[in-house]
């Protein structure tokens, strides 16, 4: 026998413990031929009679008592297969990978509603600047910014904005608030590797191009270590106002020169494939795109 003889097996302890064809076609949403053929097949393939059959009632022989023992557990274990890979309660590991600012500023404040919703479910984050290969390093899921070219991924788009220039109120007492071009070119920066590789800060005025070259500078590749030294004073930058949003509200940054704004921002949900997702990686996806996690 074969593995697709199963099935068959299966069929045949249902027809035994309903003991009619009739009653096993009304269990299984079949028709009594069907029943009656399956179970004929079955006997073919094993060169034995399982059942003998009467008008009145169906009986086992002794080679069909054997085999039924066997068959019996079959249900049980399809089920409990079932019950394994399709858990009603969402439960397991699920890895992430997201940048430092998403993550302290924009994850941090939901993982416990995330973790009380689905107490089952545990996170490992990586948190990290620069982009993981999600396929290679079997990764479930990332947040990143714009959408991916490898067309193996899957991108769900969670929120779009714009950057803005900021400072802190220390910095801007010690030199005065820019209010042009010129005199904003004049300060101190801390530019994001990423999104200016000449050392060019490019911006759109009323619909226009601008460009702002400044004299000083400091570069990094994290938007929070950005974030962090915009905060200490070390210079203006320009940084997504979603990542510094509560420091905007409490005053511990100020938006400057506010007719400068990026290009639009997407922040896009990665994953490596759309079919046969884990239940506990449907609830992260889920809950990162409808919790409302950009405000």
């Amino acid at each position: 026998m074969d593995f697709s003889n199963l099935k068959l097996l299966a069929v045949f302890a249902t027809v035994v413990e309903s003991g009619s064809f009739a009653a096993a076609a009304r269990t299984l949403n079949s028709s009594r031929s069907r029943m009656s053929e399956t179970v004929a097949q079955l006997e073919t393939e094993l060169g034995v009679r399982l059942l003998q059959r009467s008008t009145r009632k169906l009986s086992l022989t002794q080679e069909g008592e054997r085999v039924y023992t066997q068959a019996r557990k079959l249900p049980q274990i399809l089920h409990d297969t079932e019950t394994a890979i399709s858990p009603l309660i969402p439960s397991g590991r699920v890895t992430l990978t997201l940048g430092h600012d998403i993550a302290h500023n924009v994850l941090l404040p939901v993982l416990a509603d995330f973790h009380h919703k689905y107490p089952q479910v545990q996170l490992d984050l990586l948190v990290d600047d620069n982009k993981r290969d999600l396929i290679a390093e079997q990764i479930d899921l990332a947040i990143r910014i714009g959408l991916p070219k490898d067309d193996s991924l899957i991108a769900r788009v969670m929120h779009e904005e714009r950057m803005i220039v900021i400072a802190s109120p220390e910095y801007l007492a010690r030199v005065g608030t820019p209010n042009s071009l010129q005199a904003l070119a004049a300060c101190e920066w801390i530019g994001l590797k990423q999104t200016s590789t000449d050392n060019v800060q490019r911006f759109l005025q009323h619909g226009k191009l601008v460009e702002i070259s400044p004299k000083s500078y400091f570069r990094c590749n994290s938007p929070l270590m950005v974030q962090k030294m915009v905060q200490a004073g070390l210079g203006v930058g320009a940084l997504l106002p979603n990542t510094v949003r509560n420091e905007l509200k409490s005053g511990e940054l100020l938006h400057i020169m506010p007719s400068l704004s990026s290009d639009p921002m997407v922040f896009s949900l990665m994953y490596p494939s759309r079919h046969q997702l884990p239940l506990r990686t449907k609830v992260v996806i889920d809950y990162l795109l409808f919790a409302k996690l950009f405000g």
